[in-house]
């Protein structure tokens, strides 16, 4: 079968499409044949090596792991001892869990993964939207609901509302009855309004931190301000929550504005601030398939890439200015 390997940290040059060998489901596991895989911010640091914090567990010198990618979508090929809930033939989507951080990952035409890491895809959406969903879509789910505590009327900003995790958001949010107040660029506005959001703010052009209003929830995807400027505009009571940053600093990376928060979660008064870790929960995946079942959720796809051009879609993710998700289709 065909996979993208690697076996040094660098540039995607690293990336290599190889013919290894099939991977054979053990119990309590599935093999999947892969139709899509999407790209995260996790994919960039693992084939970078950087921050080189990950390397304690990713591997110092070169990577343990030679796969690459975590979310997928595709069809059960192959089914475990002990596995009862699913069959050969089933439409799956889901992500690679952390105990199989030995095998293939998910840029790839097979991979085996735990039968409790995937749920049924819905027969409304396509295998390219269902893996656009798993790791995004459950860490907008943990910022708002398990860190942000959201709740119906709240006024809710969401900082990096255009990427990846942020078109999640704003949807969730809208779910949980809240009034959404989107931070993007001018040219993911529209796109944003039509998901639901009540509010754009561009941030080109307007500091949300100098406004004179407050908000129930912060939710930052990408930490464009410092927690003191954004402790200004977040109620008395209300909660910030941390999700990511940009890649600017060699040994922390994204970390970085993490300690910062977590600094204020001890000075902040009645005020909360949280940092998202987004656990494993099979439960988290289940909600978000009743969500696309019921059209209540709409994945949002910028780019398409075939497995043969991987590198392509790591290098623009680098770019930083992918709307929604990129998919690797298989």
């Amino acid at each position: 079968m065909k996979a993208i390997v690697f076996y040094e940290y660098g540039a995607p040059e690293v990336l290599q499409v190889q013919e290894i060998e099939k991977p054979v489901p053990r119990a309590g596991e599935v093999l999947v044949r892969v139709r899509a895989a999407s790209v995260n911010p996790a994919d960039h640091y693992l084939m970078r090596g950087r921050p080189y914090v990950f390397r304690m567990m990713s591997g110092w010198t070169r990577p343990k792991v030679n796969g690459i990618g975590q979310d997928f979508a595709g069809v059960v090929e192959g089914v475990g001892s002990g596995v009862d809930a699913l069959r050969t033939g089933d439409e799956v989507f889901g992500e690679v869990a952390g105990q199989f951080s030995d095998v293939t990952r998910s840029f790839a035409e097979y991979i085996r993964v735990s039968a409790a890491s995937v749920v049924t895809k819905p027969s409304n959406v396509s295998f390219a939207e269902a893996a656009a969903v798993p790791l995004a879509g459950r860490t907008a789910l943990h910022a708002l609901r398990d860190c942000g505590r959201i709740q119906p009327g709240q006024h809710v900003l969401i900082n990096g509302a255009g990427g990846g995790v942020g078109v999640f958001a704003v949807q969730l949010a809208k779910h949980f009855g809240a009034t959404v107040t989107a931070v993007c660029s001018e040219s993911k506005g529209g796109l944003l309004r039509e998901l639901g959001a009540d509010r754009i703010i561009d941030y080109r052009q307007q500091d949300f931190t100098a406004e004179r209003v407050s908000y129930d929830l912060i939710v930052d995807m990408v930490s464009s301000q410092s927690v003191r400027r954004c402790r200004r505009v977040l109620a008395t009571h209300g909660t910030y929550v941390w999700v990511g940053a940009p890649d600017t600093d060699r040994w922390l990376g994204p970390l970085r504005p993490m300690f910062a928060v977590l600094w204020m979660s001890v000075l902040g008064g009645r005020q909360r601030w949280r940092c998202a870790a987004t656990p494993q929960l099979p439960d988290d995946l289940m909600f978000l398939a009743r969500l696309l079942a019921d059209g209540k959720l709409r994945p949002v796809i910028d780019r398409r890439y075939p497995l043969e051009h991987g590198a392509d879609a790591i290098r623009y993710l680098e770019q930083g200015h992918a709307c929604g998700k990129i998919v690797i289709e298989v």
